[in-house]
């Protein structure tokens, strides 16, 4: 393509997961009730380990830092496909559609993280148990939380900032529910 066939694109279109008007209502309270269901867990999760003393241990200090980080990522796609199949319109902003990338990376790396955290913490309280609470101490958890946020963020900017780069043309479709970065790859022009 020519560069003169490049447009500033202000918005993309989400397919969806159907084009089927008769399932839309049933994915729409399929979805609608899967998402309440994980907003109230993962709520009742951080208000459980926050509330109660006896749960204030680097185990469930990581579990709600992983629920909350699961509320962040359901929050950030399930609205806005609710929306768009209440509406019946599958568009997105250019501005939204980079936004949902963004925090879908950071929120999907830092749950990653967190895993590998978790994971190293039950081998800290397997292998070494007499040392468990002088070595998952406080400070490191806080530490190992924000570490993971950081190589997240950081991992995100790498993607976010390649992305604000590209230029896109009129055809903008993204066959997905939600703007996924890979999805989002694939939609640039390409200029001899």
């Amino acid at each position: 393509m020519e560069a003169g066939n490049h447009t500033a694109v202000s918005e993309f279109l989400l397919l969806g997961l159907t084009e089927d008007a008769e399932l839309q209502p049933l994915i729409f309270i399929l979805f609608l009730s899967m998402y309440l269901v994980t907003i109230r867990g993962n709520l009742l999760i951080i208000l459980a380990v926050s509330s109660d003393p006896h749960l204030h241990t680097p185990m469930y200090f990581f579990l709600s830092n992983l629920s909350f980080t699961d509320f962040c990522i359901s929050t950030t796609t399930i609205p806005k496909m609710l929306a768009n199949i209440q509406e019946q319109d599958q568009s997105i902003t250019y501005r939204a559609c980079l936004s949902q990338v963004c925090s879908v990376m950071i929120c999907g790396g830092l749950e990653n993280g967190l895993l590998a955290v978790m994971a190293y913490d039950r081998y800290v309280a397997i292998c070494h148990p007499l040392m468990y609470t002088v070595i998952m101490n406080p400070c490191l958890c806080v530490l190992m939380v924000l570490f993971s946020l950081s190589i997240s963020t950081m991992h995100d900017l790498l993607h976010g900032l390649m992305v604000l780069r590209l230029s896109f043309c009129t055809a903008v479709e993204i066959p997905h529910f939600f703007c996924e970065l890979a999805q989002v790859l694939k939609l640039p022009c390409l200029t001899p």
